[in-house]
């Protein structure tokens, strides 16, 4: 017989009876996981629940909330302990570690116990679940207990968790970013030091250097192939937060943590729904490491710098800022600080002097400076491997030589140089996922493109981000990029549709303006798209998650090359309005003596060949000198060089001016006409024009054109007065 009603919900539900192997967000050791759904205890009447309560043995029973209430799930939290005790004593076990935590939902219950036989830990939480819905349907809750109870102590013991215990030194890294940056930085440094090192990432497991498996290995399978691994002799373990949650650490202990940062990403999953939660996940990495360890966390953050308080290791803080509250704490505490001083990565200790490693410009991975989240992640990694007792050399050798490239941190802020039409344009591949790391990415593109430069950008995250940090994300990439794409990644949907993450990309891409954008189904093809039309001086960047191999080949095809340290340095000063030789160009003309002048234009030149801002100040030396006919030939080199304004718009005031002195007035007339087309606000072009027009044979047209200029543009009272005057007797010169 069927029947049209839907079967009712079940008052008591077991969602999930997870074991975690290793120190987990509830307990420093292996622990069980049980998470339960108790609507129908949640909404039964208060009489009813207090007479559960009185039964689990609860004192102070009658406070149990209103059905629903937030108030009734904390009495359940304690009911759902007393029956988990309740079930082990029974069952033979003693003492048991229980904790229990609310979930989002009312009537949802999260209880975690101690376990150290599989099948015994397997079969009690099953029981409890089975125990608290016979309860509800009326069973008392001593013969339920026994009754549960006997399943427990009948089950199978089965085999202990499968943990390690490392032989070898450890450091732990997490973090929201950053953290497989600081982990391949680590795993350089020990390598410079001489040990044989393996490491775990999202990249997979490597041993100095090679592959040893491929995929996202960040969690405890991670940390067992490293360790396994035959001679390692330090391992290197990127923890990340998905492996915590669903398996607990690989690893009974470390000899250092390092957590980089916490901000907003993947909430929502796994019972995560805040920030503040979020960091008491990436806490767990610092409760297990040795008292003789050091626990090395983010000044700058203070989830992070609250993490000290449960940590059994001693605190070494990294912050940019030597003044850091966190800094003198840390110092206070007998512990140590490395930050940056007098533009040097310093480590301080309580009471020796600052000791310099090396200056942040000799810093690659810093990218001069502009990659504060890399700077960050440099202090970071310093302080570990010095923590981990590496030797003070190693560690800046090591600091020195790891680039931010395609081979010692791939996928992570590479940046490239590109030809395109008019020149040349800088590609970054990055995985920036989160606000954060667009953020970052976003400063270094800004930081890398020319004064007359744009920012193209690659949108797109994975769908495993709630509906309002797309809609950020987008925002944000509105804001600061000045062109956008979306760039989908096919195997990053996590349950969302294309269409569906884009719509809230593209709604806060509207807050910020930007009404439409092109979208394209891979990170590639938005690349591609990027750079077809990008211009000399532009940046285009893409959030790479999917298919950085695939982006790499591309870019060797088209003859990209990864940016050495002193071409970043060039793109950083020529972002800022700079020369890398500004120094040297403000010395030039600041010596009194013309021959001087010159010869030292000469010298900058031959040091810069083919450098258009070079060639203008070397011909600027020769012309101030008198000697306009060797400047002309000067001043079209750094005019076809492709001089850019401002400065093109002087080089062509001055050839102009030179041509005239030699007598060369139609050359003079046709460069000062282009030049007063592009800037007719410009007083001193007005001004250059009429004297060429002067001697060109035409007085009366060069001064109706200057006082046609004053007019327009002069705001002096006298000129504001006779505005109409000098209007009138401009035209009738032109007439």
């Amino acid at each position: 017989m069927t029947s049209d009603t839907a079967a009712p919900e079940p008052g008591v539900q077991t969602r999930e009876v997870r074991l975690l192997e290793g120190p987990n967000l509830y307990f420093p050791r292996p622990a069980a996981k049980v998470t339960l759904a108790l609507p129908g205890l949640s909404s039964a009447p208060e009489d009813s629940m207090r007479a559960l309560a009185s039964a689990a043995g609860l004192r102070r029973g009658g406070q149990v909330g209103a059905p629903g209430s937030e108030q009734r799930q904390r009495v359940l939290l304690r009911v759902v302990e007393r029956a988990v005790r309740a079930l082990a004593v029974t069952a033979g076990t003693r003492r048991l570690g229980v904790r229990t935590r609310a979930a989002a939902e009312p009537d949802v219950v999260v209880c975690a116990f101690v376990w150290r036989r599989r099948g015994r830990a397997e079969a009690l939480g099953a029981a409890l679940g089975r125990l608290l819905a016979d309860v509800h349907d009326g069973r008392p809750w001593d013969e339920a207990v026994a009754v549960h109870a006997a399943t427990v102590s009948e089950a199978e013991p089965g085999g202990p968790p499968r943990l390690l215990t490392p032989r070898i030194p450890v450091v732990s890294v997490t973090g929201t970013n950053g953290k497989t940056t600081t982990t391949r930085l680590l795993a350089h440094i020990a390598m410079t030091a001489g040990f044989r090192t393996g490491w775990s990432s999202t990249d997979g497991v490597l041993v100095q250097g090679e592959v040893v498996e491929t995929g996202d290995y960040s969690g405890p399978a991670g940390a067992r192939a490293v360790l396994e691994s035959p001679g390692v002799q330090i391992g290197i373990l990127e923890t990340a937060r998905g492996g915590m949650l669903l398996r607990g650490m690989g690893v009974t202990h470390n000899d250092v943590s390092v957590v980089t940062n916490v901000s907003a990403d993947h909430l929502g999953l796994h019972g995560i729904d805040t920030v503040d939660q979020l960091a008491e996940v990436k806490a767990i990495i610092t409760r297990v490491t040795k008292p003789s360890g050091w626990v090395v966390l983010n000044g700058e953050d203070p989830r992070v710098w609250a993490m000290r308080a449960g940590a059994r290791g001693r605190p070494w803080v990294f912050a940019a800022d030597p003044n850091a509250p966190a800094v003198r704490e840390a110092l206070g505490a007998g512990g140590r600080a490395t930050t940056i001083l007098d533009g040097h990565v310093t480590v301080l200790t309580p009471d020796g002097a600052p000791d310099r490693l090396l200056k942040v410009v000799d810093l690659p991975m810093a990218l001069s400076g502009l990659s504060h989240h890399n700077v960050l992640n440099a202090l970071a990694g310093a302080s570990a491997a010095l923590g981990l007792g590496l030797d003070r050399s190693d560690v800046v050798e090591g600091l020195r030589t790891f680039r931010p490239d395609d081979v010692d941190n791939p996928g992570r802020m590479n940046t490239y140089s590109v030809a395109v039409e008019g020149g040349s344009a800088t590609v970054i591949v990055d995985l920036a996922h989160n606000e954060a790391g667009l953020e970052a990415l976003l400063d270094v593109c800004r930081g890398l493109v020319a004064p007359w430069g744009r920012v193209h950008l690659g949108l797109g995250t994975g769908g495993d981000r709630t509906d309002d940090i797309l809609e950020t994300l987008g925002e944000m990439a509105g804001l600061r990029a000045d062109h956008v794409v979306a760039a989908h990644k096919a195997h990053y949907l996590r349950g969302r549709s294309m269409e569906d993450l884009e719509h809230h990309l593209r709604i806060g891409l509207a807050r910020a303006g930007v009404s439409d954008i092109a979208s394209y189904p891979t990170e590639l093809s938005g690349l591609e798209a990027l750079v077809e039309a990008a211009g000399d001086g532009d940046v285009c960047a893409v959030m790479c998650h999917a298919e950085r191999a695939e982006i790499a080949a591309w870019l060797a095809e088209r003859g990209a090359v990864s940016d050495d340290p002193d071409t970043v340095r060039r793109k950083v000063v020529r972002a800022r309005g700079e020369h890398e030789a500004e120094d040297e160009i403000t010395a030039l003309w600041e010596a009194d003596d013309a021959t001087e002048r010159v010869g030292r234009g000469a010298a900058l030149h031959a040091a810069h060949p083919g450098d258009p801002r070079i060639t203008f100040e070397y011909a600027g030396t020769l012309d101030a000198a008198g000697d306009e006919a060797a400047a002309v030939p000067l001043y079209e080199e750094a005019l076809a060089g492709g001089l850019r304004d401002p400065l093109r718009a002087r080089a062509q005031v001055q050839l102009a001016s030179s041509l005239r002195v030699l007598g060369r007035h139609e050359e003079a007339e046709a460069v000062i006409e282009e030049v007063a087309a592009r800037h007719p606000e410009s007083l001193g072009v007005a001004a250059f024009r009429a004297l060429v027009r002067h001697d060109a044979g035409h007085p009366s047209e060069a001064l109706r054109d200057l006082l046609s200029a004053v007019v327009a543009t002069s705001t002096d009272p006298d000129v504001e007065r006779y505005r109409r005057a000098l209007t009138a007797y401009a035209a009738d010169l032109g007439r």
